[in-house]
């Protein structure tokens, strides 16, 4: 489980595909506190490390993660949010994310707010997932690419997000353009609450 506070950006160093499965080798500033079995979010894809080798570790992502995610379009060099999982000590500084990411949406604006940003994302709409809790509510929250934030001005498909330059600076949303495809992960407990009602009818 994770917070959706993004630790900091590691680099893709290499990338192996393997029959269905691609294993991605990454490095950042805390490889050396890493174990083999240890999960860790990648743009808000949790995924295992299963080797640590000269300042890297490697994690494996198979089909059904490539196909929901865009795990299976980074290349060598991209930046990736990371987050290790959260320690149940601590303060929740952003929401529950479980690190299964729902869908991918497309960024379709990004505007100027004298400092900020406003992102736009766009995501394919389906009524039968929407009766499941995946949408997004107007101050709800919604993890993007690993990041939790807060939703603003959602509509049936789309929605935006404020970025402050901390957030831009510490993750890679200062690598985005229109056209960039992210991973989304919707509230869990939206999930849970549309479940209950379409259980009690």
């Amino acid at each position: 489980m994770f917070s959706g506070i993004v630790e900091e950006c590691a680099k893709v160093v290499k990338i192996v595909k393997e029959q269905e499965n691609l294993h991605l080798t990454l490095t950042c500033s805390f490889v050396n506190e890493l174990k083999i079995d240890q999960s860790v979010s990648h743009n808000g894809v949790c995924l295992t490390v299963v080797h640590i080798e000269n300042n890297t570790y490697t994690v494996t992502a198979m089909k059904e993660t490539i196909e929901r995610s865009n795990i299976g379009l980074l290349k060598e060099g991209d930046e990736v949010n990371v987050e290790r999982s959260m320690l149940m000590n601590g303060r929740l500084d952003g929401h529950i994310v479980q690190g299964h990411v729902d869908q991918i949406a497309v960024c379709t604006a990004i505007d100027d707010a004298d400092g900020s940003w406003y992102f736009t994302f766009k995501y394919d709409f389906q009524p039968e997932m929407a009766k499941r809790g995946y949408f997004t509510v107007d101050k709800g929250s919604v993890t993007v690419n690993g990041v939790s934030l807060t939703v603003c001005n959602p509509t049936q498909d789309s929605f935006q997000v404020a970025i402050i330059p901390y957030t831009f600076e510490h993750t890679n949303f200062h690598t985005l353009h229109i056209g960039s495809v992210v991973n989304l992960e919707f509230d869990i407990i939206g999930k849970y609450l549309s479940r209950m009602m379409q259980l009690v009818g």
